[in-house]
């Protein structure tokens, strides 16, 4: 009883000496809800459990439970190799070169299946710099837990009993809503510098401070980031930016020294005063979606967070003399080759850009049969979006966006009676600029609003 009583005191800090065993805790400890648990993340560690294996919920999907959030996704880790799992779900996948996981799915969810890692190999492939290239060693479940990233996301959940196991003090950084990483800093960000983003998104997603001995390497190693696979760094960009809190976790970029080089020329855009704002406003209107609900389209982001480097591009062409639509599509070709070396735009992504970039002329064109086709457009909500933004931060005057918000609402009477009104004068130039530009195709550049 009295050793009992002495563990349940000085337990966990002993358990900061040695990782080998976990602190055990129980539902009345660390006040996990059941139902917050995916009902097909159970049956996965239920059938392994069945089948005699060892088998987990883990990682981030702990986390936010232990933290009342209901997960958006279910890991489970196991000491089953990837085969082994395979062989006991129906629609089970095998996926990875660097670490292999079994990917099992039920309907549209899906979850994760990883092998307990074993110690990092000595003979794992690595990088000039570092970087783990790839390491399949499998091992026990102490070894995997420190092989984890952060203390916050080595813990293990068993739904069978409603146990947690914590290896690092997890369960305390948790409740003290601190970023912590396993082992040595410097060498954790060598094997992975992708995990200087993560601790960024987290930092910036759960409001968590990063403790100072994770956080002092970051800015000196931030370049390593540049010798990871663009692939990599735009899946967590694209998770940083997605998580309902990009405009913290941008902030949290520049404030660790990461944002370098990551979306060139940003960092211009961001001096600039009508830059910054309309940067703010697509991220707060991303942030917010997100929160709701809604669903949020990469296109969308990633061509507003670029729309500034387009933009004066755009007007680069323009004042060269190139007309309004090529030059357009000039500056576009211009900032997306521009991205290639630093992260891997999907084709699909890097098409909604340029159709959401493309259409923005087009609003300005409030004549004829011109509105009509562009509600036609397959893209049109996403570049009507757009068009209020840029208003929204005072790059057009509103009435642009109120125009369009009236048209798209009217009937056809009264999209005939907004048609014949005239346009709020801007700074586009008089009539005669036609004539000069007639002229002289030298004057190209001139009336490029109306002209484009």
């Amino acid at each position: 009883m009295i050793k009992k009583l002495i563990r349940s005191i000085l337990g966990p800090k002993k358990k900061m000496d040695d990782h080998t065993t976990p602190v055990v805790l129980a539902p009345k400890q660390h006040g996990i809800d059941p139902q917050l648990v995916s009902p097909n993340a159970i049956r996965v560690t239920s059938t392994l459990q069945e089948a005699g294996f060892k088998a987990f919920i883990v990682g981030g999907a702990v986390r936010d439970l232990l933290l009342g959030v209901k997960p958006k996704d279910f890991d489970v880790a196991t000491n089953a190799t990837p085969e082994q799992v395979k062989r006991l779900f129906r629609r089970a996948f095998l996926i990875g070169k660097r670490f292999q996981i079994v990917h099992v799915m039920f309907g549209q969810e899906l979850i994760e299946v990883t092998t307990f890692r074993g110690a990092s190999s000595t003979g794992a492939p690595k990088d000039e710099h570092g970087r783990v290239l790839r390491d399949n060693t499998f091992g026990e479940q102490h070894e995997d837990a420190a092989r984890r990233d952060f203390t916050i996301n080595a813990m293990y959940y068993d739904p069978s009993n409603q146990s947690v196991l914590d290896y690092h003090g997890g369960i305390a950084d948790v409740r003290g809503k601190i970023l912590r990483i396993i082992g040595i800093p410097e060498a954790r960000y060598r094997e992975d510098p992708v995990r200087m983003l993560r601790i960024v998104r987290f930092a910036a997603k759960l409001n968590f401070t990063i403790e100072p001995e994770t956080r002092a390497p970051i800015p000196v190693m931030a370049t390593l980031i540049n010798n990871v696979p663009t692939a990599r760094v735009f899946d967590e960009m694209l998770k940083l930016l997605m998580s309902g809190h990009a405009l913290a976790c941008l902030q949290q970029l520049r404030k660790e020294g990461l944002h370098h080089g990551l979306l060139p020329l940003l960092d211009v855009v961001l001096e600039q005063p009508m830059g910054e704002k309309f940067v703010t406003l697509a991220l707060a209107n991303t942030d917010q979606r997100v929160r709701e609900g809604k669903p949020v389209s990469p296109g969308f982001l990633f061509a507003a967070l670029l729309w500034h480097q387009v933009l004066e591009k755009w007007t680069a062409y323009k004042a060269a003399g190139e007309f309004p639509i090529p030059a357009l599509h000039l500056a576009a070709d211009d900032v997306l080759d521009a991205q290639t070396d630093k992260l891997a735009l999907q084709r699909k992504i890097a098409s909604d850009m340029r159709d959401i970039w493309s259409m923005q002329p087009r609003f300005e064109r409030r004549v004829g049969k011109s509105p009509h086709k562009l509600l036609e457009h397959l893209r049109l909500r996403a570049g009507y979006d757009f068009l209020l933004l840029r208003c929204a931060s005072g790059e057009l005057d509103s009435e642009l966006g109120e125009w369009w918000t009236a048209f798209m609402e009217a009937d056809g009477t009264g999209r005939e009676v907004l048609l014949a009104q005239k346009p709020k004068v801007t700074n586009e130039p008089p009539p005669p600029k036609k004539r000069a530009r007639r002229r002289s195709s030298s004057t190209g550049g001139g009336g490029a609003q109306n002209g484009a």
